[in-house]
């Protein structure tokens, strides 16, 4: 069931599976960064506007050569999966963010 909150979209580029996560009420909101008033969209184009379980992300992450992953619930659930460490995410206008890179060998 897609009741978690969380959306996803799933990018591909050439050989990368793109994870783009977050939690689904972020969708839309401007997030300040840095100086002087500058913010950044929450965009449903890059993070999707389709609300996915915890199995179907987890499915994702699993697969993932790239993630983006942004919100509480996002960043709890793909800790208790053990792709993100505990307390290795930063912030991204004061709402946690991670990015995870998957080093295959060639």
């Amino acid at each position: 069931m897609a009741e978690d909150g969380f959306v996803m979209r799933v990018h591909r580029v050439r050989a990368e599976f793109v994870v783009a996560a977050c939690d689904s009420e972020l969708v839309g909101r401007e997030l300040p960064v840095g100086e002087h008033g500058k913010t950044v969209t929450v965009s449903a184009h890059f993070y999707g506007e389709r609300r996915v379980s915890r199995e179907e992300l987890l499915w994702a992450l699993e697969r993932a050569t790239i993630a983006n992953l942004l919100g509480e619930r996002v960043l709890r659930l793909a800790q208790e999966a053990g792709h993100v460490a505990p307390g290795s995410a930063g912030t991204l206008g004061g709402v946690p963010h991670a990015e995870i890179f998957a080093m295959i060998p060639s």
